[in-house]
């Protein structure tokens, strides 16, 4: 397997390696316009006279490709090269940001253009996600990877922290357009950064379409660490939307001061996100897989708080600590895959883990529908917590969970299915 760059003898970080650097500069670079995007695209809908139907169906057009061609995007990530991908993919989404830009300043916008525009930037990011999950073992020496995506999630976090206000800044200023307009640079400078990591296809034997994905599926059966993290991660996701992002809004509103409080919530997630990427910089757990099943459960405190009608710094302070286990979950999860994956597998292991999780948003959706007519707000919050914590605790009787810890050796991966 070639990759980007002969691996340097290291000690403790990976920025020594060339390929690294410029994998975290694109995914910064990419990051401070994604952070900004959700609110001009939502003034955008707003700007042209839509409401909450038209936003919908712009966020739907958007998330709807991710499901749909996901596997076709972890097929390609396993035959083709990812740095290829990653250019291709990261230029599509500029292409298709860069003309909502035009349209949304030339005031000719309309809900179905910038719904088009989403569904292209949607189908761009079912190639990349894969084709990234797998890049990063390629540039990486294994003994680092940890490290590695802590560092990858570091900035990233830092610029949810800011860029969500800088965005409302420029949107206030100069209009959605002005956002939109960078996201789309932002998304041709990592495109260009991408090119530059030259990364060999992994070494694979092709047997058609249908042949690699029964191949893929076959894999991901046989690993039962992995099909059973990806079912009790798609129930974790469906309860933590239906809990923070539909009925957190609402609870605030009716029970705290509304958007002054919701904002702080956000905000002490987001700094418990950049907190626990702090953490994996340091913390190297044997048990990657139990510990990220384990921290996953901490998105429960906020929705315990707020449905047991805890006081504001109480919510805070909850909220804080999930946004810490949250990214020690993704961290040690994220390792726990690079680590027990093979390569020339991640791809197609990677997409159908995300579809999975990602069947959890409109499972979301339906639950709160139906609690809606039983229950009140804070109950259906009580209730999501309750999942959250059962998912967890099921899928820690799982005894693979346990096996899946962090390999010694120099080995770049290893199944442990």
């Amino acid at each position: 397997m070639k990759t980007a760059t002969k691996s340097p003898a290291i000690s403790g970080t990976p920025f020594p390696v060339a390929a690294f650097r410029r994998f975290v500069s694109a995914n910064l670079v990419s990051a401070t316009g994604s952070a900004m995007a959700p609110l001009a695209l939502a003034y955008s809908v707003i700007e042209q006279g839509g409401g909450a139907g038209s936003l919908g169906l712009v966020l739907a057009t958007n998330t709807v490709p991710t499901i749909v061609f996901l596997l076709a995007g972890g097929l390609f990530a396993d035959r083709l090269s990812r740095s290829r991908i990653l250019f291709l993919g990261n230029l599509l989404a500029a292409a298709a940001q860069g003309v909502l830009a035009v349209t949304v300043g030339a005031g000719r916008a309309t809900t179905a253009s910038i719904a088009v525009c989403g569904f292209v930037s949607g189908t761009a990011a079912s190639f990349i996600v894969p084709a990234a999950q797998g890049a990063v073992a390629q540039i990486v020496p294994a003994e680092h990877l940890q490290r590695a995506n802590a560092l990858l999630r570091l900035p990233g976090n830092a610029v949810k922290v800011l860029a969500p206000v800088v965005g409302g800044l420029v949107v206030a200023a100069g209009g959605a357009a002005w956002a939109l307009a960078w996201d789309a640079v932002s998304f041709a400078v990592a495109a260009f950064l991408l090119l530059g990591l030259r990364l060999d296809a992994p070494l694979t034997v092709a047997t058609g379409v249908l042949g690699d994905l029964r191949a893929g599926w076959a894999g991901f059966r046989s690993r039962t660490w992995l099909w059973t993290y990806t079912t009790a991660g798609t129930v974790l996701v469906a309860a933590w939307l239906t809990g923070y992002q539909l009925l957190g809004p609402v609870v605030a509103a009716r029970h705290y001061a509304g958007a002054r409080d919701w904002g702080l919530v956000q905000a002490a997630i987001a700094c418990g996100l950049l907190a626990g990427a702090l953490v994996c910089l340091r913390w190297r757990p044997r048990r990657l897989l139990a510990w990220a099943i384990a921290s996953g459960g901490a998105l429960a405190l906020p929705l315990t708080a707020m449905g047991c009608g805890a006081p504001l710094p109480a919510v805070l302070a909850a909220a804080l600590l999930a946004g810490i286990g949250l990214d020690i979950s993704i961290v040690a999860w994220t390792t726990a895959f690079q680590r027990h994956v093979p390569v020339a597998e991640q791809g197609r292991m990677s997409a159908l883990n995300g579809v999975g999780e990602r069947l959890a948003i409109p499972l979301g959706y339906l639950l709160t529908a139906l609690a809606a007519h039983t229950w009140d707000d804070r109950t259906v919050l009580l209730a999501c917590a309750g999942l959250i914590v059962a998912a967890a605790v099921l899928n820690l009787c799982v005894p693979d969970a346990h096996r899946v810890d962090r390999v010694i050796g120099n080995d770049r991966c290893e199944s442990a299915g």
